[in-house]
């Protein structure tokens, strides 16, 4: 009797497939067919996204995975996740396991280690567990928070559109405008003066060149001029001065008798007066001063 019929061989083959469905289910779980791993438990009061095949890391690196969680129906604050971890990792006592998730939503177990690496956990006991407050997690405890800055951000954006409304921001908006186009207009006509400056600025400076120049030319003149010879001729011409004033202020002179002696004026006066006299008596009978005669003299 032949052994390898073909029902054999179509058992063989399902079996085969049972096993290798069985193992895909495995690895796809993250869970190896023959476990190479220690058991522990780690207990938790809320396990919201955590799961069967969730992967547990230990600082970034992964060591195992969550094998079971079991929940307990008369405790609901005590759920026991079993967690399966590379029998090479060892665990120091203190050590707690976190839940937290990134932004695309994964799950997974975070291994905190404790204190003391020299006091280690035997297979099977008992770790707490708690949950990460990573980025979500600070969001979602942001939301009461949130929810009362609710009322007055809607208060402030009343009293925004309530502003936003009114004709006078209008207006000034408006004049805003208004004022900056002045303002650019001035910034224009300041950069044309601005130029014209700079154009003139090498015209002046050549002036100012040769007026420097005519200065120096000037106090070249001036260094030149022996002020100490200067200097004794005006003292010269003041001291000559000076004399001439003292004589006229004597007796002694001409002009200073004329100046002070008041019989010498009287005298000029009374000259200055006969001579009136005679000229006008000289006008007056002119004839007796002057004698014409045709035919010779007369005698008396």
């Amino acid at each position: 009797m032949k052994f390898l019929t073909n029902e054999v061989k179509i058992a063989l083959v399902a079996i085969a497939g049972i096993v290798i469905l069985f193992a895909g289910m495995h690895f796809l779980k993250g869970l190896t067919l023959f476990s190479s791993s220690n058991n522990y438990y780690a207990l938790f009061s809320d396990v919201s996204g955590l799961s069967v095949s969730s992967p547990v890391y230990a600082n970034g690196y992964r060591v195992g995975v969550v094998e079971g969680i079991d929940y307990d129906y008369s405790r609901p604050d005590r759920i026991v996740a079993v967690i399966g971890l590379d029998k090479q990792l060892s665990l120091p006592r203190g050590t707690a396991a976190e839940i937290s998730s990134d932004l695309l939503g994964n799950v997974k177990l975070e291994l905190k280690f404790g204190p003391d690496p020299t006091s280690l956990m035997a297979r099977g006991d008992t770790i707490l567990g708690g949950k990460q407050q990573g980025l979500m997690g600070r969001a979602a405890g942001m939301m009461p928070q949130v929810e009362q800055m609710l009322p007055k951000l809607d208060s402030i954006l009343a009293s925004l559109n309530m502003l936003l409304a009114d004709t006078a921001i209008r207006h000034s908006l408006h004049n805003i405008d208004d004022i900056t186009t002045t303002l650019t207009a001035t910034t224009q006509q300041l950069n044309s003066l601005s130029q014209s400056l700079n154009r003139q600025v090498p015209q002046m400076m050549t002036k100012a060149d040769g007026v420097l120049t005519n200065t120096e030319g000037i106090t070249g003149k001036l260094n030149g001029i022996d002020f100490a010879a200067t200097m004794l001729k005006v003292d010269a011409t003041m001291l000559n001065l000076q004399q001439a004033t003292d004589q006229l202020n004597s007796n002694n002179g001409t002009l200073g008798l004329l100046m002070r002696d008041p019989s010498l004026y009287n005298n000029l006066n009374a000259t200055m007066q006969s001579a009136d006299s005679l000229l006008i008596d000289l006008r007056q009978h002119p004839k007796r001063y002057v004698h014409f005669s045709v035919f010779g003299k007369k005698d008396n």
